[in-house]
């Protein structure tokens, strides 16, 4: 039985005790995955030519799309 199948024969009832189930287990996963938030990443790319780039590349793109001065008038 597929799950489409499966979820329209459920009750109301059913299907949100089923779906707080789900929840609860994504809260459990997330609390004992060990990252916590994006603290966790700060520095990960510290002195990496590549992210170096990766930023230049993208400031020159913003900086491209900004309108020139003189078409501001």
């Amino acid at each position: 039985m597929s799950d489409i199948t499966m979820l329209e024969t459920l009750t109301v009832e059913q299907r949100l005790s089923k779906l707080e189930a789900e929840v609860e287990g994504l809260k459990r996963q997330a609390a004992t995955s060990g990252t916590k938030d994006w603290h966790a990443v700060v520095g990960t790319f510290k002195n990496d030519p590549e992210f170096a780039e990766i930023l230049r590349l993208g400031r020159e793109i913003r900086l491209a799309d900004r309108p020139l001065e003189d078409e501001q008038d």
